[in-house]
């Protein structure tokens, strides 16, 4: 039993979605209140906005893959582990365990963050709105209404050139010490595509540990957001253990 690695999954997750999702609940949008003569005379809309909200996503696992690579190859997501598992660079034993302490983490972070939303009076849950918590949802719970196939389709391609990523980079063809700065790169430019069209999952464990907060029909559309990403994760495995394996090293990857 690899304790620590189950822990450093577990902390990484929560780093993952808290940071994330934090600065979209947080920080994308909120409203100031410009004081004149002591009474406030205007508000104004200010924040971060999707690209800040991408940078997060990217900064928060470049910075876990470095505080937790060495000690379990930084997955922090159960479609990282499906896609190294297929590309035969992840022990099939410690998939349970990974994905459980990665769900844990995501639900932790979820719980966290409403705890910190609720610190204003102007913070409330409405299930009807399109992604409440920083969810993820198609068709009504898309943040630009895109439908069902359309949402499940990107997931995967998302999903799919997230994984390509990651083993590329963590090839011996490559310095393991610019992976972090590769992946985090490309989960940004992964957010900057489709935040208008799923609110950017990838990731089963970021969308669960929220969604299970917001509810209704959230909690109902988890499905795509599980089967999406693992379906892209494993594809991505498959073609890489066959395309580029004598890039490999025959050891277990680590971010």
């Amino acid at each position: 039993m690899n304790t620590k690695s189950y822990v450093a999954e577990f902390i990484g997750t929560f780093w993952l979605v808290l940071g994330g999702c934090g600065s979209a609940v947080i920080s994308a949008a909120y409203t100031e209140t410009a004081i004149k003569g002591g009474e406030a005379e205007l508000s104004l809309s200010s924040g971060i906005g999707v690209l800040g909200v991408a940078i997060a996503f990217g900064l928060t696992v470049v910075s876990g893959a470095y505080a937790f690579g060495n000690i379990s190859g930084a997955h922090f997501n159960p479609a990282v582990s499906f896609g190294l598992f297929a590309a035969r660079k992840f022990p099939g034993s410690q998939l349970l365990p990974y994905i459980i302490a990665q769900v844990l983490g995501g639900i932790a972070a979820g719980a966290f963050l409403l705890l910190i939303a609720h610190g204003t009076e102007s913070f409330a849950i409405n299930p009807s709105d399109a992604n409440p918590l920083a969810t993820n949802g198609f068709g009504a719970h898309s943040p630009n209404g895109y439908d069902v196939f359309t949402c499940f389709i990107t997931e995967v391609v998302m999903t799919f050139m997230f994984l390509v990523t990651i083993l590329g980079v963590t090839s011996r063809a490559i310095s393991k010490g610019f992976a972090p700065l590769g992946i985090g790169l490309t989960l940004t430019l992964i957010h900057l595509i489709s935040i208008p069209i799923t609110n950017t999952s990838v990731n089963p464990a970021r969308s669960t540990g929220v969604a299970l907060f917001a509810g209704g029909e959230l909690i109902a559309q988890l499905w795509m957001f599980w089967l999406a990403p693992i379906l892209g994760g494993v594809l991505a495995g498959l073609f890489y253990d066959r395309v580029y394996a004598e890039l490999d090293e025959p050891e277990e990857a680590k971010l």
